[in-house]
């Protein structure tokens, strides 16, 4: 007769009631951090970094405002007779469109370090340059008596498609986020992925204005580039 083979022990390792409140407070930590870090992304986000450019990059940017608009460049000194804070003093000069650049160039960094004039904008807007493309990252504070996020500050995003195709340039909505949510297209009036200035660039108004005025328009990593019309 064949004796019962003994069957061996579990292998497993039970775990006793010091290791299961170990694991039962490691958890409770990792979900307290989490909720926190969740609450303090989307409800209470950190301002944005004003862009500084350096002294060349000013320099730079200084050179193309000049060019747009002789007043925004750095005034060298007072004129004779006028106080310290009035500025030079502008001098009669016969208008002219001889030489004139109907381009206007600027980076990524000197798109946001002009927001940096106004502190405020500066960390509330950040402006993002890739290929055919612009994005904004904006800090929007809520009223305090706006429903659930009164007081809070919210996150939003947005991209618009900035290109130049057959002649006329094109504008698209590329969508719009709200702390991380991308908002429906019905919410966002039925625009998302709809060329504004095909739509509505053939009636009187804005758009068909931009369109007209526009010669060339590219967008690129970091860059932008317009040229006008005559």
């Amino acid at each position: 007769m064949e004796a019962n083979t003994p069957t061996p022990p579990a292998s497993g390792k039970r775990f006793g009631w010091p290791q299961v409140l170990m694991i039962v407070l490691v958890a409770m930590l990792t979900t307290v951090a989490l909720t926190l870090w969740l609450v303090k992304y989307y409800l209470f986000p950190s301002e944005f970094t004003p862009v500084a450019l350096d002294a060349r990059e000013q320099q730079v940017l200084s050179a193309k405002l000049a060019r747009l608009d002789p007043l925004s460049a750095p005034a060298p000194g007072p004129a004779p007779g006028l106080p310290a804070n009035r500025g030079t003093a502008l001098k009669p000069e016969a208008y002219s469109e001889v030489g004139a650049s109907r381009q206007v160039h600027f980076s990524e960094r000197e798109l946001n370090a002009m927001l940096a004039k106004n502190t405020d904008l500066a960390r509330k807007v950040a402006i993002d340059l890739s290929d055919d493309l612009i994005s904004a990252r904006i800090l929007v504070p809520m009223e305090e008596d706006f429903p659930v996020v009164g007081g809070k500050i919210i996150r939003v995003r947005t991209g618009v498609e900035f290109a130049y195709r057959d002649g006329r340039p094109s504008v698209r909505l590329k969508g719009v986020s709200v702390m991380g949510v991308p908002l429906p297209n019905a919410w966002l009036g039925g625009l998302k992925n709809i060329d504004l200035v095909q739509e509505f660039g053939n009636d009187p108004g804005f758009w068909k204005s931009f369109a007209d005025g526009v010669a060339s328009i590219r967008v690129e990593e970091g860059q932008l580039t317009l040229e006008l019309q005559e």
